[in-house]
């Protein structure tokens, strides 16, 4: 079991950026898909983007696509979230997620994952 720590949320103006980290518990780190997710006031979780075990490869909703980018670093347990030109839309509490599962396809991880930090808000002013 992996237990998940998120930081760096905070509130930034329209256009700004924000780096969100999330730290992982465990010597297993790199056996797993980590992944970010978001839930916005009144709507439900969604998707924002995911990799692999390696770092190699990534996948990420169309609604953040060129403007976010994750990383990891399995030597530090670390996967982080680089936030660019952010919008007041994108205005959400951000939850860093695991998942020991290896998949093809990265898409699969959009329907959920197995492990769940508390979250971290994000606030986006116009």
């Amino acid at each position: 079991q992996v237990q998940l720590v998120e930081s760096g949320g905070g509130l930034v103006q329209a256009g700004g950026s924000l780096r969100l980290s999330c730290a992982a518990s465990g010597r297993t780190f790199s056996t797993y898909a980590m992944g970010w997710f978001r839930q916005a006031p009144g709507k439900e979780r969604e998707f924002v983007a995911v990799i692999n075990r390696g770092g190699g490869s990534t996948y990420y909703a169309d609604s953040v696509k060129g403007r976010f980018a994750i990383s990891r670093d399995n030597a530090k347990n670390t996967v982080t979230l680089q936030m660019n030109s952010l919008k007041p839309e994108d205005t959400a509490v951000y939850y860093c997620a695991a998942d020991p599962r290896v998949v093809i396809n990265l898409e699969f991880y959009t329907r959920g994952m197995d492990y769940w930090g508390k979250g971290t808000l994000v606030t986006v002013s116009s």
